[in-house]
């Protein structure tokens, strides 16, 4: 069934407008509070049963709508954020705004990802309006923390994902609406090292200088890194030692990391994890201060096939790549869960006091949505 979403485009923009200037960077628990329950009340509208799972930033958001016609009850994951990174105090210089083309809207967040946010609303209002029901389950999260790492979101992306027919992400697309049907996983991690401190001239011996002993441990870890672009590996800040007189007595470092494969990923964090001390008295601990495992872009990827299907019944030609950077599918896709991210509006600037989105782009990723739920499978 072929939706049209052009009718909702008034509401598209005054919820896009109310969304946006309410301002809800990441830790900020009270501002996501106020968006939050915007948005439950929203999705309640729509027929969804909303619960809320408590975080360290406040409430994550659970909505749940049921099936109609599937055979069994895997669920359609639906993945979604409601913080955004740009300072409170944004929308002062940059409030919500639709340009002169009628078509580009700015404001922070817009793109990233308040647009999807109503993307998704849109989608269940078309079917709504219509007397429709998903054909499978659905299950929409919306996480506080993704600009942060999802520290405490991914618990509950993993909850949901379990039983997942497939999981569907919001984050914006690659350049000209394609699709993420892999991304690249990410690692921060910080190596310590305790060594013993001791006079530099006169008893140096006695001492084990943590500095020569971290420069050593990076330089085994890089050796273990394949090469770009496999992997990625890069010292993002080093400290350690008092003064030039004393053999250092401890050093640090923290240390990004990027793979493009599983294996590659295996070969990085094992290399982690097998740091030893090369020198005696020495004291090496390796903390994994965030992590996102690789997904690794399928080309047979059943999901991916089924939105181009969709889409090109629209008369749009929905093109796949891979991501460089990592989000809350990277999860999903690892697990083998049919999976494709990227359908938030396009637009371009994410983070940025550029930040743009595009209204025809959201109306139409609404109406992808609409007609996905109800038929994500090839008809028989």
């Amino acid at each position: 069934m072929r939706f049209d979403a052009e009718q909702l485009r008034e509401r598209a923009l005054a919820r896009l407008e109310t969304l946006v200037m309410a301002e809800s960077p990441s830790g900020e628990p009270e501002l996501l509070r106020i968006v939050n329950a915007d948005l439950e009340q929203a999705y309640r509208a729509l027929g969804a049963r909303v619960t809320r799972e408590s975080g360290p930033h406040g409430d994550h958001l659970v909505c749940e709508w049921p099936g109609s016609t599937a055979l069994d009850d895997a669920h359609i994951l639906l993945i979604g954020h409601s913080d955004t990174v740009l300072p409170v105090g944004t929308t002062v210089e940059r409030p919500f705004h639709l340009h002169e083309d009628g078509d580009t809207v700015t404001g922070p967040g817009v793109y990233d990802m308040k647009g999807s946010l109503v993307a998704i609303e849109l989608a269940f209002a078309l079917l709504c309006e219509q007397g429709l029901f998903p054909s499978r389950p659905v299950r929409l999260v919306v996480v506080n923390d993704e600009e942060i790492g999802s520290p405490d979101g991914r618990r509950i992306i993993a909850a949901h994902a379990e039983g997942a027919f497939a999981a569907l992400g919001f984050e914006p697309p690659l350049p000209g609406g394609t699709l993420k049907t892999g991304r690249r996983g990410v690692a921060r991690v910080r190596i310590d090292v305790q060594g013993v401190e001791a006079h530099a001239g006169l008893d140096a011996s006695l001492g084990t200088s943590a500095i020569d002993e971290l420069i050593d441990q990076i330089a085994a870890v890089r050796g273990a890194v394949p090469a770009p672009p496999a992997a990625e590996f890069n010292i993002g800040t080093i400290s350690g030692g008092t003064r030039a007189n004393v053999v250092a007595g401890t050093a640090s470092a923290e240390v990004g990391l990027r793979f493009a494969t599983p294996a590659a990923e295996a070969a990085v964090l094992g290399a982690l994890d097998a740091l030893t001390p090369v020198r005696p008295g020495a004291k090496v601990t390796v903390t994994r201060l965030s992590y996102r495992p690789a997904w690794e872009r399928d080309p047979a990827n059943p999901l991916a096939a089924r939105l181009a299907s969709l889409a090109a019944e629209r008369g749009t030609d929905l093109l796949t790549g891979t991501s460089g950077g990592a989000g809350d599918t990277n999860l999903t896709g690892s697990l083998g869960i049919p999976t494709a991210d990227g359908l938030g509006p396009d637009g371009a600037g994410a983070h940025s006091m550029s930040e743009r989105a595009s209204v025809a782009s959201l109306l139409d990723r609404a109406a992808l949505l609409a007609a996905y739920l109800i038929a994500p499978e090839e008809s028989a």
